[in-house]
């Protein structure tokens, strides 16, 4: 739920004085909009809810899905179907209960950047579940993966083959703890060209 500044509610707080009911007080909503609990919205997002992402069509060649997208329902993320795909972005605190992740056979794919605290449910620390995995197989085109703080801090099998133009590979921030994939095995297959690899307290 997106809040805005320009929202307000009346809420009636009934006090007696002397047998008449009387006071009310209002708040202002669009006051939250800044509460650190509630993600900031993405004005380029493509998808803003698990309904849209379902419904997209299959020639899309640019996936932007915004801050804060998740459902405990939605446990497996497989873009398979998007054979035309050149860009994937997806914001931050996205897809907590998704246990697996599939970018398989994306023949036009280029880019995938993933944002901070997403796919994982410890969202400032580590995990071990063996049920989540991350695979980014046969996609000839890719060239860059990045991975932003805390995402997947959770998952234990982080797996790339097959991704020849890979050139760049981001995870996680130099600077700052960032514990993805923090009990994952490391498999990298297949890759011809690797310019750059930055981690910090990843793959412990």
């Amino acid at each position: 739920m997106w809040l805005s500044r320009t929202h307000s509610v009346l809420f009636p707080l009934f006090i007696i004085r002397e047998g008449v009911w009387s006071l009310y007080w209002w708040i202002d909503i669009g006051a939250l909009a800044d509460h650190p609990n509630i993600p900031e919205r993405n004005p380029n997002a493509t998808v803003t809810s698990i309904t849209e992402l379902l419904s997209l069509d299959v020639n899309e060649t640019e996936i932007i899905v915004d801050n804060g997208v998740s459902d405990r329902s939605f446990t497996e993320l497989d873009l398979s179907r998007f054979s035309k795909l050149k860009r994937l972005e997806i914001g931050d605190n996205c897809f907590t209960h998704v246990e697996k992740v599939k970018l398989i056979g994306l023949g036009e794919l280029e880019s995938v950047v993933i944002g901070m605290k997403s796919f994982t449910q410890y969202k400032n620390g580590y995990d071990s579940n063996s049920r989540r995995h991350f695979y980014l197989r046969d996609c000839p085109l890719l060239r860059e993966l990045r991975i932003d703080r805390y995402s997947f801090s959770d998952y234990m099998v982080f797996f790339v083959k097959g991704v020849p133009s890979l050139e760049v590979i981001e995870i996680g921030d130099i600077d700052e703890w960032s514990y993805n994939f923090y009990y994952a095995s490391l498999e990298l297959k297949s890759i011809l060209i690797l310019n750059k690899w930055l981690n910090r307290h990843a793959f412990a």
